[in-house]
């Protein structure tokens, strides 16, 4: 396997911890992460001033000289699956897909082929330049396996830094369409009794709590006030189905993405989302509230009804801006005609 050497010398005041001056100074074009920097050193593939150094937290002085020893990037060890992807956009740095309902994002024990991932390695055949030492997808962040839409993936570190940055920032757009079950409206004073909720201008319904693994099942998210991750949904009512209405489609806007935040969230406001089978639990509908065909269509919806329809952001490597919409998949807009029917 193939090496190169990056050398740089390091700048003016740099901060007290070696990881964090290297991952300022490296050169922009090395595409190398504070992460990615701690690796190397630890498998002494770093010199300062000719000495091999493995302490991330070790301090380095202004005008040191630092080689960095980089193998090329290696082939990953998950297979590519010759699946069809709906590509929304693709250059030389990522690619935008919209994702179908069903598929895993990433290989895991209980799902180690079918992914979206495995789809990628055959998608990218060859192309990719190499995430963290191996020439996988970047993935930024993911969507549950039965939630359909869009998500960007790095083919390079550098657009995998630049992406990641702007998730963890909060910078990047993106909206969800949902079938609640129930109406989140703004004149319920219910829903301003609800810890962690809030209205903004527009009847926007902003809930703010913190997420975390529920106590007792691990594949569950619990909303928590302390200890737990911050996180903020905002959730627009677009339209009511029923008379009385039963049911509502809602956007979503995502400030944070923590696992299951939208599923929670509304489920924490009583409004968990239709066909949810882990937090939307089995709300009964009125049967002449809806039509013969909406009320079955409701009933037998077998998925949360959610979809990511919206994602934007900067362009990591060129610095566009990017805005990308997926129409709803076909279960979901057929369940939206019946119910108005």
């Amino acid at each position: 396997m193939g090496e190169s050497i990056i050398s740089f010398a390091v700048q003016e005041n740099p901060p007290q911890r070696l990881d964090k001056a290297l991952s300022r100074d490296v050169p922009e074009s090395a595409s190398l992460s504070r992460t990615r920097i701690a690796k190397l050193l630890e498998a002494g593939s770093v010199t300062i001033d000719g000495a091999v150094q493995h302490d991330p937290k070790a301090k380095v002085a202004e005008g040191a000289v630092v080689e960095i020893t980089v193998e090329e990037a290696r082939e990953s060890h998950i297979e590519p699956e010759d699946i069809p992807l709906d590509v929304i956009f693709e250059d030389d740095d990522l690619i935008v897909v919209n994702k179908p309902t069903g598929m895993v994002v990433h290989p895991a024990p209980g799902t180690p082929s079918g992914t979206l991932v495995n789809a990628l390695l055959h998608h990218f055949a060859g192309k990719l330049s190499g995430v963290g030492g191996s020439k996988r997808p970047g993935i930024v962040h993911r969507i549950d396996k039965e939630t359909s839409g869009l998500l960007v993936v790095a083919k390079s570190d550098k657009a995998h830094h630049g992406l990641a940055a702007q998730f963890a920032a909060h910078t990047a757009e993106r909206a969800y369409l949902a079938v609640t079950q129930g109406v989140p409206e703004a004149s319920d004073p219910r829903l301003r009794g609800i810890r962690g909720v809030s209205f903004e201008t527009g009847s926007v319904l902003k809930i703010t709590t913190q997420l975390a693994r529920h106590k007792h099942d691990r594949q569950r998210q619990a909303v928590l006030f302390e200890n737990g991750r911050h996180a903020v949904t905002r959730a627009r009512l677009l339209e009511r189905f029923g008379d009385p209405a039963c049911l509502a489609l809602v956007e979503c806007r995502l400030e944070t993405g923590r696992t299951h935040q939208i599923r929670v969230h509304m489920a924490h406001v009583g409004h968990g989302l239709l066909g949810d089978p882990t937090y939307g639990g089995r709300r009964k509908l009125p049967a002449k509230a809806l039509s013969d065909l909406g009320l079955e269509a409701a009933k037998s919806f077998r998925r949360q009804a959610l979809h990511a329809a919206l994602l934007g952001f900067e362009h990591p490597v060129s610095g566009e801006m990017l805005r990308f919409e997926a129409q709803l998949p076909e279960d979901m807009e057929q369940l939206l005609q019946n119910l108005r029917s």
